[in-house]
């Protein structure tokens, strides 16, 4: 999006998907709210927004009253909010509203898992695109024609997406700034008690960090390997060379400070990889075995029930259910981190 057409943002219409996620809506609405009673004047005005209007309600609970997308008129950017579920949730109707916000032109945007239903519209096709780690794998085998990026916000021409929680005040407070000026997005984040702001670099970080500390610089290489090698998993072998270690340390430092081998990390990994894609797509279980890195659907089949103690075909069942099984307790698995 280029700065002049960034400075020209005025009317902002939200679009909160059923069981949207509170803390990335507010966070984003506060921040024009608070631009506008720190200039004194109405900058910027929003609307709450559905296919047909009514009550939304968000996953905690607390709805929403919503005015049909249609009386919106031409906003100048509209951000779709997800939220937990958001495979269910996403409506034809919500669908078709993006569709036809996109042929009028309007800049679309996301929260959260709000990301989901851009991309099921095809309007995320060739696009660059950020959204919650913990959808991001199941979304990049299912769109394949989308980049989905580790940022906490990406803004590619006139597509602006963003992570949940509390990365919506940063995409926000970044957005503003062309309009408002340095002085006054400062002013906003004191008053909301930020510290730093966030630019377009900053990245998701992996909960393992936030566990164990960012000075495990060596932990994190590795773990980032295996990340990034689920379908053709690395050896012990290749793992410690490119990381510029022996085996015996890399043994070491797995058994330090995650108490397991980097083998049974690894085929935790793949494992967890395997269950979002159960149960957050499509894919068969073969397509899943390959995609995992197991080499055979009986070694992955025996694998998974060991671990879960469900088969991979039982798991599949469970999608019936809204988010079924997705944040149940996990029987010999440890906790891991989810998409770096």
């Amino acid at each position: 999006m280029s700065p002049e057409r960034t400075a020209s943002l005025a009317h902002f219409a939200f679009m909160p998907l059923p069981n949207f996620t509170m803390i990335a809506f507010t966070n984003a609405i506060e921040v024009l709210r608070m631009a506008n009673y720190l200039s004194g004047q109405p900058l910027y005005r929003w609307s709450v927004i559905s296919p047909e209007g009514g009550t939304v309600t968000s996953s905690s609970g607390i709805g929403f009253d919503t005015g049909p997308a249609e009386c919106a008129g031409q906003p100048d950017i509209v951000f779709v909010c997800g939220g937990i579920d958001v495979q269910h949730v996403t409506s034809a109707a919500h669908l078709n509203a993006l569709r036809r916000f996109a042929r009028m032109g309007v800049a679309l945007g996301s929260l959260c898992t709000g990301t989901y239903a851009l991309a099921k519209s095809g309007l995320l096709a060739g696009y660059a695109c950020a959204i919650h780690w913990e959808n991001m794998s199941a979304l990049k085998e299912e769109f394949p024609s989308t980049r989905f990026l580790k940022e906490l916000f990406v803004i590619d021409r006139d597509r602006v997406t963003c992570t949940g929680g509390v990365a919506p005040l940063d995409m926000m407070l970044h957005l503003i700034t062309p309009r408002v000026g340095t002085a006054r997005v400062t002013q906003i984040a004191e008053q909301f008690v930020v510290e730093h702001i966030r630019d377009t670099s900053a990245q998701q970080r992996m909960p393992l960090v936030a566990r164990l500390g960012s000075a495990n610089k060596s932990l994190f290489e590795v773990i980032s390997l295996m990340e990034s090698n689920i379908e053709e998993p690395l050896s012990r072998e290749e793992l410690a060379r490119l990381a510029n270690m022996s085996q015996r340390q890399l043994q070491r430092l797995f058994h330090e400070h995650l108490g397991m081998t980097p083998t049974h990390y690894y085929l935790t990994l793949r494992l967890r990889r395997a269950r979002e894609l159960l149960l957050q797509t499509d894919m068969s279980i073969m397509q899943i075995t390959m995609a995992c890195g197991f080499q055979s659907a009986c070694h992955f089949s025996k694998s998974y029930r060991d671990a879960f103690g469900i088969a991979p075909t039982g798991e599949r069942r469970k999608r019936v259910a809204p988010m079924a099984g997705v944040d149940a307790p996990l029987r010999h698995l440890p906790a891991l981190p989810a998409h770096a």
